[in-house]
């Protein structure tokens, strides 16, 4: 998609709202502006309608039951939801994560860690996939919960949900697993995968900001301890007048994704493919991180490292073109990427790394396009190490 800032590739930080999405949305702003817990008139009624078809289609992205569905502000507090909530009079005190994980997971964790409990960050391989004969061995009888997240937002790896859902529960322990960058994009069926908790976030699947669910199992939610107090909501699990706009906005993407979620995987797989040749074709010594293309990955990922630039300069030399180095939540953070760092990668070799994310309005245009401008910047960058040049 090339907008007035240029060719976006970005779709691992944030997606537009889909044109259909925003369409759903709008009414509700104004025309149905009820406050969905009004229900003595019809405003209100009209309101907490819509939020209750929203909650079923987000609930069906996932194979979730709509009472399983708690709306909240996004993945983050989602993640804090779960985790924080949980933990709360928990008298098992040991939480296992992967070492990729998102910071809306790890910081939750740590925090809990600093509080007195017991934490455990399983090492992952150069693909970013844990072992699950060391998990095994971590999870015990006083093991809370596992949680490791659908795909990464870096790398794009696939967790073997059924698999580590298994081992946890083998303890007594529960799985949860942000879902952020897979929900609309992976298959994903929480009673069939095992899953006991799952975060999910509109903006990353063409819906729009502010707005994101947990999916809580029926039979835990008496155990998750809400993080707000003041009204009771969402069946007493997150407190504060529901976001219809943003609510609706992430029923209708929820519902667009499912759809179209067949087609529109194969094409933005083909086209990573594309733009992943077109750079191998032209760039010595260019590197993928993460799994292999062959097999199973996030589909629009690609997380490439270019010997010998940094990936600011790099990142510099195409202002026209947006993509990241590392993930938007820790792009501020003058600290390599823990994910790269994880994978075996040395500060330098992760200084040198981009992430590219195509998505659902990228066309092949889009593709060949950021090639040229990649190629030709890196050509730039070779012959001038040190010179940060804004050039189209």
């Amino acid at each position: 998609m090339e907008t007035t800032h240029g060719i976006y590739l970005d779709h691992q930080a944030t997606t537009p709202v889909d044109p259909r999405v925003l369409d759903a949305m709008l009414p509700f702003f104004s025309q149905h502006f009820g406050n969905p817990a009004s229900i003595q008139h019809a405003q209100g009624n009209g309101a907490r309608e819509a939020v209750e078809l929203a909650r079923e289609q987000v609930a069906a992205a996932v194979g979730a039951d709509r009472r399983e569905i708690v709306f909240c502000s996004g993945a983050t507090e989602a993640n804090n939801l779960a985790l924080k909530g949980l933990a709360e009079g928990a008298s098992r005190r040991h939480l296992i994560v992967s070492a990729i994980e998102h910071p809306a997971v790890l910081d939750v964790v740590r925090a809990l860690a600093r509080s007195g409990f017991e934490l455990t960050e399983l090492p992952v391989d150069t693909a970013g996939r844990i072992s699950l004969a060391d998990l095994e061995a971590a999870v015990t009888d006083r093991t809370l919960v596992v949680s490791v997240a659908v795909a990464n937002n870096e790398i794009g790896t696939l967790a073997p949900l059924r698999e580590i859902a298994a081992i946890a529960h083998s303890r007594g322990a529960l799985f949860h697993t942000d879902a952020a960058q897979a929900a609309g994009k992976i298959e994903i069926a929480v009673e069939r995968d095992g899953i006991d908790m799952l975060s999910m976030s509109a903006h990353k699947m063409y819906g729009p900001k502010g707005i994101g669910a947990l999916y809580v199992k029926k039979e835990l939610q008496n155990r998750i301890s809400p993080l707000l107090d003041g009204g009771n909501h969402e069946r007493g699990l997150r407190s504060g007048t529901i976001n219809a706009p943003g609510a609706v906005g992430m029923g209708s993407a929820a519902a667009l994704a499912m759809l179209e979620r067949k087609v529109e995987t194969t094409r933005v797989r083909q086209l990573a493919d594309r733009l992943y040749a077109l750079l191998g074709a032209a760039i010595d010594g260019l590197e993928l991180n993460g799994p292999a293309m062959e097999e199973p990955r996030l589909p629009g990922n690609l997380n490439l490292r270019f010997p010998g630039i940094d990936a600011e300069i790099l990142m510099a030399n195409c202002p026209t073109l947006a993509f990241s180095a590392g993930s938007a939540c820790s792009a501020a953070t003058p600290t390599p990427s823990h994910v790269l760092t994880a994978i075996g990668l040395g500060q330098q070799a992760a200084e040198e790394s981009v992430r590219l994310g195509v998505g659902r309005l990228t066309t092949a245009t889009d593709v060949d396009r950021a090639a040229d401008l990649l190629v030709a910047a890196t050509a730039r960058v070779q012959k001038a190490p040190t010179e940060w040049v804004g050039t189209r």
